[in-house]
């Protein structure tokens, strides 16, 4: 049986998809194989594919009776940016809780996200158990306190569930409609529901995801969350996933001299930005796969632009790019 649909309307689609001939043609593929799906204009907050997960997500917290919403991610974090961006929309309370300790000048996307009036906690430096930990206490504490103004969801790392995903169910039925000869779509992975709804959408064979190392194990995130919807709709479980593993470098959140190159490539051949961590690793993951020949001239392609350009101006490594 279908989930219950309580989506609640975060931006405005369908999202623009733009042809990128010069970019093609300096890739080595022809003037019309190369489009670009631009989730980033989606009119909220700076865009970006957290968006289509939250209408779901914070839908669901809604329909609960959600006052308050709790979640996490990295200093960074794209998702908490938008999450403070929706509640402030929807009149919810936002505790955005972050890795690390706060820097002594906040920028990018911290610096929206007090904007936004979301109440940041540090959780120093922890990982992925700690952190989910420490969000489920700052949950329990609002529930139990008698400031929390009416319930408390727990809104998953990366906005990334079964429930979450179901945007980018969404995003692979536009796809369709707006190329319906479509061969690949390439998108960054990070918490794994905006491939796995991809995959689900279009088919394994159609989505081709470029690791950026925000997780141990993106392949089994977006293995689960797409049998999770298979066996919502009753349809068989996804085959091979194609994920490539090769533009991590040296970690999360470090910019390496290929993510650099795709970025200053994008940039100057079609006036189009991308992130450091996310799209520009995505990128890079397209220019390695049509010089190796797994995507080749004569194709329809579409790169994902899943947002980031705040955590641009917050990367350490972003003035070196304008060298």
């Amino acid at each position: 049986m279908a989930p219950r649909d309580d989506r609640t309307v975060l931006g405005t689609w369908p999202t623009p998809l733009e042809a990128a001939p010069r970019l093609a043609a300096a890739i080595g593929l022809g003037p019309g194989d190369l489009l670009v799906k631009r989730d980033d204009l989606v009119g909220l907050a700076g865009g970006g594919n957290k968006v289509r997960k939250l209408e779901r997500t914070l839908g669901a917290a809604l329909a609960q009776g959600a006052r308050t919403v709790v979640t996490s991610g990295a200093p960074q974090s794209n998702h908490a940016r938008l999450t403070a961006a929706a509640g402030a929309r929807l009149g919810l309370d936002v505790v955005l809780v972050l890795e690390g300790s706060p820097p002594a000048a906040p920028g990018g996307n911290l610096l929206l996200d007090a904007l936004l009036g979301a109440r940041i906690v540090w959780a120093g430096d922890v990982g992925p158990g700690e952190l989910a930990a420490r969000v489920e206490a700052e949950a329990e504490d609002l529930r139990a306190g008698d400031g929390a103004g009416g319930g408390v969801a727990v809104v998953p790392f990366g906005g990334s569930s079964v429930l979450g995903a179901r945007g980018y169910v969404d995003a692979g039925a536009e796809l369709l409609e707006q190329v319906p000869d479509l061969d690949v779509v390439v998108v960054a992975v990070g918490s794994g529901g905006t491939m796995a709804g991809l995959v689900h959408a279009l088919g394994a064979h159609r989505v081709l995801g470029v690791d950026t190392g925000a997780v141990d194990d993106p392949e089994q995130r977006v293995r689960a969350f797409a049998a999770g919807l298979a066996a919502q709709d009753g349809t068989p479980a996804p085959g091979a996933l194609r994920l490539r593993r090769d533009e991590v470098g040296a970690g999360y959140g470090v910019l390496t001299a290929r993510v650099r190159q795709a970025l200053t490539l994008v940039a100057r051949t079609e006036g189009i930005v991308l992130d450091p961590v996310y799209t520009g690793r995505a990128a890079a993951g397209l220019l390695a796969a049509v010089e190796q020949g797994e995507i080749r001239p004569g194709r329809r392609t579409v790169l994902l632009h899943s947002g980031g350009l705040p955590g641009l101006f917050g990367h350490p490594d972003a003035a070196t790019l304008t060298g």
